[in-house]
């Protein structure tokens, strides 16, 4: 039978209003009698239940984080910061990973309700759909992670794509290069979608440059060999490559160096995206354009945790970083 703090109340010889200050770090209770409450915790074996202690106080100390891939290092690195943020304020975080399936995502959010967790921080894998009118009808608070709208009273943390993308293109125009290939997919997606309009416009000011869009069904290494592969085996191949994440760009970087013999960057320059902490380690240590990704999981429970409170103003619901290009040998 578990373990009752009546049960420790009794063996302490205190009442059970004097063990819940205790539990509680509540400074009234005499040094003698937290000593006898802690001796009977010990000696019973009192697991505290926090579950029915939060459904109490109305308010769980859990968050729910459910990413894209949990697999991509960038997302792991969101992890980490929200980890971070949300244990300085005594929370925890439940992490998720949906990939990218909307079923799946709902599946998460669905357990995450009946764990009745405090709010939620989501990359939605449908940019469009309904899922934070449903969180809201539910009472739940959200905040989109990576993701942007149009809705003001939204709370959003995001990245400036578009401005990624330009930096990224600009950057190997700069360089000389002038037929440039974007690798990335599905374009359908906000981020690959918003990284490519920014290397359109990089490319629409410089006289003669061209890009050719080679579509990926993921965003992975494996995904990256393949486009990569297929650039080896042109003899029209571009001059510089801008991939939409690190991973895809890695996976390039592999097929043609490591296979074809295509010299980086002599031959192709190459770009990622998102500065994971692999991509100054890889053979040709890899240019990126860095997202503050643990910059973005800590301000979205910031955002959340002052959302409960009421403190934010709408113009401060939606908070935009930007992106910075860092210079490596990959792109000469």
């Amino acid at each position: 039978m578990a373990v009752k703090i009546k049960d420790v109340a009794a063996r302490a010889g205190v009442s059970v209003g004097t063990v819940s200050n205790v539990l509680n770090g509540r400074s009234t209770v005499s040094p003698a009698a937290v000593e006898r409450v802690r001796a009977a915790i010990d000696a019973l074996g009192y697991v505290r239940n926090d579950a029915a202690r939060q459904l109490r106080a109305g308010r769980s100390r859990a968050i729910a984080l459910i990413v894209l891939d949990v697999g991509n290092p960038f997302f792991a690195a969101v992890a980490r910061g929200a980890e971070a943020r949300a244990a300085a304020d005594g929370y925890v975080v439940l992490l998720g990973s949906s990939g990218a399936d909307g079923d799946q995502e709902r599946l998460y959010l669905d357990q995450f309700r009946e764990q009745q967790v405090a709010g939620v921080l989501l990359t939605p894998a449908d940019a469009d759909g309904d899922v934070v009118e449903r969180l809201a009808s539910a009472g739940i608070p959200v905040v989109l992670v990576d993701e942007q709208t149009a809705v003001d009273e939204v709370c959003t943390v995001s990245v400036d794509d578009v401005e990624g993308g330009y930096l990224a293109v600009a950057h190997v125009l700069e360089r000389g290069r002038r037929r440039v290939a974007f690798v990335g997919g599905p374009l359908g997606t906000r981020q690959v979608a918003d990284r490519l309009a920014g290397a359109r416009r990089a490319i629409a000011e410089v006289e003669g440059a061209a890009l050719e869009i080679i579509e990926t069904e993921a965003m992975t290494v494996l995904a990256g060999r393949a486009a990569g592969e297929r650039l080896r085996e042109r003899s029209d191949r571009p001059d510089a490559v801008f991939a939409a994440n690190d991973l895809l760009a890695v996976g390039v970087l592999q097929a043609l160096t490591m296979l074809g013999g295509v010299r980086v960057p002599d031959d192709i320059a190459l770009v990622g995206y998102d500065d994971i902490d692999f991509a100054s380690a890889t053979v040709v240590p890899l240019t990126s354009v860095r997202q503050p990704a643990e910059a973005l999981g800590s301000t979205a429970v910031d955002l959340l945790l002052r959302h409960f409170d009421g403190e934010l103003d709408t113009a401060e619901r939606q908070v935009r970083f930007r992106p910075e290009l860092v210079v490596r040998a990959s792109s000469g």
